[in-house]
């Protein structure tokens, strides 16, 4: 799969709609009680950054950026404005913002995910674009430091340990966060609104897996 590890302008992004998208299957039963499954065990995002009247100069922008694309052709980076940091959007973030993983005292390899709960339940999503030179790791409360202590691939989001933590040890991490995306269209319609100002009403992107 064609991935080009850029980011959607992020002032572009800025203003879109979109969010999380599950499927699940509702079966009613005879009785009236329902049965609901899911195929799918991750969640996957779509976005439209419909981006209403903007400069001609931001509209070059995107054409350029789509065409570089092939259009659906390569994945690319997009910021969810919305949700691109292991705390909350107002919090600074930490080495202790989320547990990655429990050590085993073997694993030198950890992949970085973000843990969503609400009462009792909680789903744990796959971190696969960190941004670079935002990510923080931490085992056992204490602080490592990059280059040093570990590594990080910013294509897969997997951190690599100089040496295995230990055994049951907490393994934390705070990062900011890309979502990996295609165009989910091959077709960008363009309207000049005026002299200075043009209009795209419709620029949808959908999730990769990867």
């Amino acid at each position: 799969m064609g991935f080009h590890e850029i980011r959607f302008p992020a002032n572009l992004s800025f203003g879109s709609v979109g969010g999380p998208e599950r499927r699940t299957d509702v079966v009613t039963l005879a009785n009236g009680f329902e049965e609901r499954n899911t195929p799918w065990a991750q969640s996957r995002r779509r976005y439209d950054a419909g981006l209403g009247l903007r400069s001609l100069d931001d509209v070059e922008d995107l054409i350029s950026f789509f065409e570089a694309r092939r259009g659906q052709m390569y994945g690319f980076r997009w910021k969810d404005w919305s949700d691109f940091r292991s705390c909350k959007p107002s919090a600074e973030i930490r080495y202790t913002d989320q547990v990655i993983a429990i050590g085993d005292g073997t694993s030198v390899t950890y992949p970085l995910v973000k843990t969503y709960r609400s009462g009792e339940a909680e789903y744990v999503r796959p971190i696969v674009k960190p941004v670079a030179g935002t990510v923080r790791v931490g085992v056992q409360g204490d602080e490592l430091q990059e280059s040093i202590h570990w590594e990080v691939d910013g294509a897969t989001g997997v951190i690599t340990f100089e040496r295995p933590p230990l055994q049951d040890v907490e393994i934390t991490a705070g990062f900011e966060f890309d979502v990996p995306v295609r165009f989910d269209t091959d077709r960008i319609a363009t309207s000049v609104a005026s002299f200075q100002a043009g209009e795209v009403p419709n620029v949808p992107v959908v999730e990769l897996r990867v």
